[in-house]
């Protein structure tokens, strides 16, 4: 949806209306309130007009708002957590997987994609996949695809990219300077 577009509604898989985004960038859950996952903790606090109360360890910045660490993720800490796990998995995918996993594989990328707890990811991510089968018949062909995924919603959301080439090195080997080496 663009913005400055008026809410709709749309249609599940389970037949519940579900708003869409609404101008404001907020997005509207089943129940009608703003849904915690789909949206940043930033546009939280201002549609609420509060602040937090106590700052996260997490934070970034002293400015931006932040919940504490102990509350349900927004959609940045579940995103960042969500590709640290996406990531990590094909970084320990074997070189030659078995025919068996590579189909278990593709499934659980299917069942993610449909139960991820952003519904406007979800939809995305299954969108993604429609045009671009998971690739998983190697540990270095699966990497590079969930490169190019990551990179395709970084696209969207107007964030830097990564060079897929290096991918291996970023979740798997870690940096050749040695900053990650024990």
């Amino acid at each position: 949806m663009t913005p400055g577009s008026v809410e709709t509604t749309e249609k599940h898989d389970t037949e519940t209306a579900v708003p869409k985004k609404l101008s404001k960038g907020i997005v509207l859950g089943p129940d009608g309130k703003p849904c915690r996952t789909c949206n940043d903790v930033a546009s939280l606090f201002a549609i609420a007009g509060k602040k937090p109360t106590t700052p996260s360890s997490t934070s970034t910045s002293s400015t931006a708002p932040t919940f504490p660490v102990d509350c349900p993720p927004d959609v940045e800490a579940l995103g960042r957590s969500s590709w640290t796990l996406l990531h990590s998995i094909t970084a320990t995918y074997p070189t030659t997987p078995t025919p068996q996993l590579q189909s278990e594989t593709k499934t659980f990328l299917s069942t993610f994609g449909k139960l991820y707890p952003c519904w406007v990811c979800a939809e995305d991510f299954q969108g993604w996949m429609s045009t671009n089968t998971p690739r998983v018949s190697s540990r270095s062909e699966f990497g590079t695809w969930m490169c190019e995924a990551h990179n395709a919603v970084n696209l969207k959301l107007g964030k830097q990219t990564f060079d897929c080439g290096r991918w291996e090195e970023r979740w798997r080997t870690g940096w050749k300077d040695g900053r990650c080496d024990f």
